[in-house]
């Protein structure tokens, strides 16, 4: 009796397709990654000299008057403005993982009292680091200067 010989079967793992796919995923999550953005107001920034690039946070309270004042994309007034700072506060409170850091925004015509105004319901509900954004005097797009 003849006893055929059964051939071992050989299992290659080629690496290269799979890299390649890899690679178009990261190339389309790097290209498809979305950016946080301020809201559409027109705003003229004052120069610095001394502006230095920050990470964008997720609180910016841009003023544009007295009556116009934004947390991110809403529309509030001053007092309302302090309302939910302080709301923003509370919830930061609990969960030390929440943003702190701001980025005001301001329109070049509006009034210094305004800014102080702002500033101050800003220190009232525990926001200590707050950046400004400026426009470099070259003329290029704004930055935020801490």
């Amino acid at each position: 009796m003849k006893f055929q010989r059964r051939l071992k079967p050989q299992a290659t793992v080629d690496l290269v397709p799979m890299i390649d796919v890899v690679f178009q995923l990261v190339v389309f999550f790097m290209v498809s990654t979305t950016f946080i953005v301020t809201p559409g107001i027109g705003l003229t920034f004052p120069s610095s000299t001394t502006a230095e690039p920050v990470v964008m946070s997720k609180i910016v309270v841009t003023v544009k008057s007295r009556e116009e004042l934004y947390l991110n994309k809403e529309r509030l007034d001053l007092p309302a403005l302090g309302e939910r700072l302080r709301q923003i506060s509370e919830v930061s409170a609990e969960d030390p993982e929440v943003e702190r850091t701001i980025i005001l925004e301001g329109d070049r015509e509006i009034p210094y009292s305004l800014m102080i105004e702002v500033l101050d319901e800003l220190r009232k509900n525990g926001f200590k680091d707050v950046n400004l954004k400026t426009r470099n005097l070259a003329g290029e797009e704004p930055d935020e200067s801490g």
